[in-house]
């Protein structure tokens, strides 16, 4: 069931590059972008994130939290963090449970049976827990618009 804009949105529970549970309650309070990427390491996921961390002062400065969540492994994760130096959770969803419940699963990427990842979508969830934006691609290539998702935090 697709989720739109006002809806209350799905608590998840998600291992962190370290390894710890990280959950939606945890961050309650303040905004949050939750970035869905498609892969970790890939090449529009690696700009993508990086955006995101070069705009992080701007970010926290409007009250939001930048969450990001693939369905790689928390180990994977930690070295695509590393490597960029990432200032905000990576979170694993390897079960594709948070992706399926935020209505955003790409199944067959690359036309490779069973392998299936997020589709690059970009929520932001308001300090009452409910979605107050919402952006997903079908085109795993194409990046979120960042000055409006900057203007919807303003």
């Amino acid at each position: 069931m697709a989720l739109n804009v006002g809806d209350i949105a799905p608590s998840f529970e998600l291992a962190d590059t370290e390894l710890k549970m990280r959950a939606l309650d945890e961050f309650k309070g303040e905004k949050i972008v939750l970035s869905f990427i498609v892969a970790a390491s890939s090449p529009v996921c690696e700009v993508e994130l990086c955006t995101f961390r070069d705009s992080w002062k701007e970010i926290s400065d409007m009250g939001a939290q930048v969450i990001a969540i693939s369905n790689d492994g928390p180990f994977a994760n930690k070295a695509f963090a590393e490597k960029h130096n990432f200032n905000f959770p990576l979170l694993s969803d390897y079960t594709s449970k948070t992706i399926r419940d935020y209505d955003v699963l790409m199944p067959d990427l690359l036309h490779i049976k069973d392998y299936n990842a997020a589709k690059r979508s970009v929520f932001i969830i308001n300090e009452d827990g409910k979605i107050g934006y919402k952006w997903v691609s079908e085109d795993p290539l194409k990046e979120p618009n960042y000055e409006e998702i900057k203007n919807f935090l303003k």
